[in-house]
């Protein structure tokens, strides 16, 4: 299987996420690989770190392989999709719990998938090319991958910002919401990985490459986004920026823009967002897995997913029809169902 690599250098077992035209989109194939070797490499003594990078230099990983769970819901083959899910998120929870150092260098886009194979890691290094988002309430989708456990633990209201608008954090952001643990240049990425193949502690190795990180435009507007995304309602945060953004401040036209960009998105996926924010800031992170679970075993057999794939990745006419079309339309029990207990609850082992 070429769309994901192993090798053991040195002291390290390295992944290498292998799609570079795909985005290095995540597979159930390489779901399944990369949970079965972790497994191996937590039993072998003589590996005492894991390190895991991307070919090209667009994207660390864009997300899941979204298409191939589209056709098969399409399909009917709903528990055939769902069993993706049943793998993925299993992995997570193995990456989140790895007794040993997991280090995660993103050079480029990560997303979606991309995220729940990094952002659980002991160490994430951002690089030069750096970009992470959640964008999945813009295809009818929800921020999942363990997104209800690292949104609300993201400082302020930047992870509410993040789950419903979908906006890009760049390398300097992306360090200040804690996504990020470290910043390191693109050009010492491969000195960088050399280095931890050896026997020196990977905090020292990670530290000795790690330079400061500027402040990034999301982080410059930091005391707006807590005060403006701090409402446990999706319309009274669509409100507040309506407010701001009629206002004289220096944050008005961000607002605006802001408030517009939401608009769009699909208003069950806003508010199952927010509900997941909000929520999961209580939960540990096992609820919080199964909960992304009981979550997707209704999505799937919802319409704004098929929807928001339609218009954004197939017929890329970016105008998707919601159902329901507007937030009022979208009632407590609408958010609540997706919550409810399943027959077979997902299993963590």
């Amino acid at each position: 299987m070429n769309d994901i690599l192993f090798e053991r250098r040195g002291a390290a077992g390295i992944v290498t996420l292998n799609r570079p035209k795909a985005l290095n989109a995540v597979t159930h194939a390489m779901v399944r690989a990369l949970r079965a070797q972790l497994d191996r490499w937590a039993d072998e003594s003589a590996v005492t770190r894991v390190v895991i990078s991307a070919a090209g230099d667009r994207a660390f990983s864009a997300g899941g392989d979204i298409r191939a769970l589209y056709d098969l819901g399409k399909a009917g083959r709903h528990d055939e999709a769902l069993q993706f899910w049943r793998d993925e998120y299993p992995l997570n929870a193995a990456i989140k719990n790895f007794r040993k150092p997991y280090v995660a260098l993103i050079d480029g886009i990560a997303m979606g998938g991309g995220v729940g194979v990094s952002v659980h890691g002991s160490h994430r290094v951002a690089g030069d090319r750096f970009s992470f988002a959640m964008p999945e309430v813009g295809i009818g989708f929800f921020p999942d991958v363990g997104a209800t456990w690292f949104l609300p633990r993201m400082p302020g209201e930047l992870g509410t910002y993040c789950a419903l608008t979908g906006d890009r954090f760049s390398v300097a952001d992306g360090v200040a919401s804690e996504i990020a643990t470290h910043r390191v240049p693109s050009g010492r990425f491969g000195a960088l990985l050399e280095g931890l193949t050896g026997t020196v502690s990977v905090d020292a190795v990670v530290a000795a490459f790690a330079e400061p990180a500027a402040q990034g435009p999301i982080a410059q507007r930091k005391s707006a986004i807590d005060r403006l995304f701090a409402g446990d309602m999706v319309e009274n945060i669509l409100l507040a920026l309506d407010r701001e953004g009629s206002s004289d401040s220096a944050d008005a036209q961000w607002a605006n823009q802001t408030a517009a960009a939401m608009r769009t998105k699909s208003p069950l996926s806003l508010k199952l967002a927010l509900a997941q924010v909000r929520r999961g800031k209580n939960w540990d992170f096992g609820t919080c897995m199964r909960m992304e679970f009981r979550i997707v075993s209704r999505v799937i057999h919802g319409h704004d997913f098929y929807e928001g794939v339609r218009a954004v990745i197939i017929d890329k006419d970016n105008e998707p029809q919601w159902r329901p079309a507007t937030l009022p339309d979208v009632g407590e029990a609408d958010v609540e169902r997706h919550f409810a207990p399943l027959e077979s609850e997902l299993v963590l082992s």
